[in-house]
């Protein structure tokens, strides 16, 4: 009897290693010399960082500003926000949440209204829901994570001051990613040191990660150029019709919203996320229940709650997220598989 194979379906979670980040990688290994010294060694692994900066820039859309590397997003969260006063919504991620006042209204839909945007934190998109926001001009700072990559998205004009991205969302490795700032703004730094990236992040580059940061960047610009997302949400449209056959009760969160291409939240309420999680789990399929960064905590969503929905429904979601290499297979299968959990559990309850 064979064994089917495991389905990955978490990729806002992170994303598997892209091949082109790991051959950038296995390069940069070979540098010896630290990219603050002024020898041909320190040059060359200085000219990987630049390339890797232009890289990215370019596939974030922000030639003419300042890609400044960071360990990921939390760390660029901080240095965006850290001491300014900033308004944000409980549908932020935690580590926007750090560092705000949140105080901004969301919708059913997910939905932040703002009236202040140079005072304020938004995201361009929501890593639970999916759920895509419209960047007003003039706000401070966003968090493009979850956005950058899926789909079409150019800082240049999204608004925003300031953004975080990071590596890993995108096939490039964990621990590296950048805030991406307009030159000129003024931004003290919160680690001080040596004055590396431009005076904003002192401390030796994380040369290898950010070879794989820049090379996955290029690599997530070209699949989405090739319409590669556009099949992603021909997949997802198909996982929540099959999900809405079999348990017409069922509620997709965010559904009436624009919402990120391959991201399906739906809940059955009484029936816990993190049970959902296990079952799926033990079946052969990896999704979530929540961002990753708040998986495993025994608490309702946060986002859920602040959209409106109660304790019941916003702890009996699920987060489904696909990749390019999901497949149609793959979204049937994990269809079928939750299906039978779901009637189990209908007939328990009963």
């Amino acid at each position: 009897m064979s064994v089917k194979p495991r389905v990955y379906l978490d990729y806002n979670a992170t994303v598997p290693l892209r091949r082109e980040a790991r051959e950038a990688m296995i390069a940069a290994m070979d540098l010896a010399g630290n990219p603050s010294s002024v020898h041909a060694e320190g040059r060359a692994a200085k000219g990987l960082i630049e390339r890797a900066r232009g890289q990215v820039a370019a596939a974030f859309g922000a030639e003419g500003a300042d890609v400044i590397f960071t360990s990921g997003s939390t760390e660029a969260a901080a240095l965006a926000c850290a001491g300014r006063g900033l308004h944000g919504a409980a549908v932020e991620h935690d580590a926007i949440r750090a560092w705000i006042t949140e105080d901004l209204a969301v919708d059913r839909d997910g939905r932040v209204q703002m009236s202040d945007p140079g005072r304020s934190v938004l995201q361009a998109a929501n890593s639970e829901t999916g759920v895509l926001q419209r960047l007003p001009e003039g706000l401070a700072v966003t968090d493009a994570t979850q956005a950058f990559g899926k789909i079409p998205f150019a800082f240049n004009w999204c608004g925003a001051e300031m953004a975080m991205i990071s590596a890993h969302k995108l096939g490039g490795p964990k621990g590296v990613g950048a805030l991406v700032i307009r030159r000129g703004t003024d931004l003290a730094a919160q680690i001080r040191g040596g004055g590396q990236e431009m005076g904003r992040r002192s401390g030796t580059e994380n040369t290898i990660g950010i070879a794989g940061f820049g090379a996955a960047a290029e690599a997530a610009a070209r699949d989405l150029a090739d319409g590669v997302w556009t099949g992603v949400e021909k997949l997802r449209n198909i996982l929540e019709s099959s999900i809405a056959d079999m348990a017409p009760a069922t509620i997709f969160v965010g559904k009436s919203a624009a919402r990120l291409p391959n991201t399906s939240c739906f809940a059955t309420p009484g029936w816990k996320g993190e049970t959902q999680v296990m079952q799926m789990d033990l079946a052969g399929f990896a999704i979530s229940a929540g961002s990753a960064c708040s998986s495993g905590k025994a608490k309702a969503s946060e986002a859920l709650t602040a959209m409106g929905y109660d304790a019941a429904t916003a702890g009996g979601a699920i987060r489904v997220s696909l990749g390019p290499a999901t497949t149609e297979e793959d979204v049937l299968r994990f269809a079928e598989a939750w299906g039978e959990k779901q009637k189990k559990h209908r007939a328990r309850a009963a």
